[in-house]
């Protein structure tokens, strides 16, 4: 949504003082785009990771501690791939909102939808990291996902607010 509002300002004489940032931000959109689909394949592979160190033996002391190493190694980076997605989230919703002020009238409210949609999304994802914290062994890294989720939750709060603010002022005329 932010590519399409940002594509539909560049080259309209109305808003050819911001070309060149409509631009950046459309070209920044798409990589956020790529980002997301390597993320997802990641994500997936993640949790087959997560299944196989669960289906690991553990008869002997070896394979025990070989199978809890693996699960909190699985259960770390199914923690840490689905917090990247919503770091990518995070910065579609900064998209959004530097583009609400001056993108093309006509899909300005498409702004608000690119926010409160990856707001939603960041927050779905945040359900993989949610179910992963009480497993974690390591209580270092569980609380630096505890404080990088607030942290993200935050900001994205704030950012929604921004953008629907300035979506609704120019859908008003004001």
């Amino acid at each position: 949504m932010v590519c399409m509002v940002a594509n539909l300002t560049i080259g309209k004489k109305k808003y050819e003082e911001y070309e060149e940032q409509a631009k950046s931000i459309a070209a920044k959109g798409y990589e956020l785009i790529d980002q997301l689909k390597d993320l997802t394949a990641r994500d997936m592979a993640a949790f087959d990771a997560f299944v196989a160190a669960w289906r690991m033996p553990s008869e002997t002391d070896a394979e025990k501690a070989a199978k809890a190493e693996a699960n909190e190694k699985a259960a770390q980076n199914a923690t840490t791939v689905p917090m990247e997605i919503c770091k990518v989230c995070l910065e579609i919703m900064k998209l959004a909102k530097e583009l609400a002020p001056f993108g093309n009238l006509s899909a300005i409210s498409d702004c608000g939808v690119a926010s409160l949609i990856a707001e939603g999304a960041m927050k779905a994802c945040m359900l993989s990291v949610d179910i992963n914290l009480p497993g974690l062994k390591t209580a270092e890294f569980a609380d630096a996902m505890t404080k990088e989720r607030a942290r993200l939750f935050a900001e994205a709060e704030d950012l929604k607010i921004y953008a629907l603010a300035d979506v609704k002022a120019r859908m008003s005329g004001h």
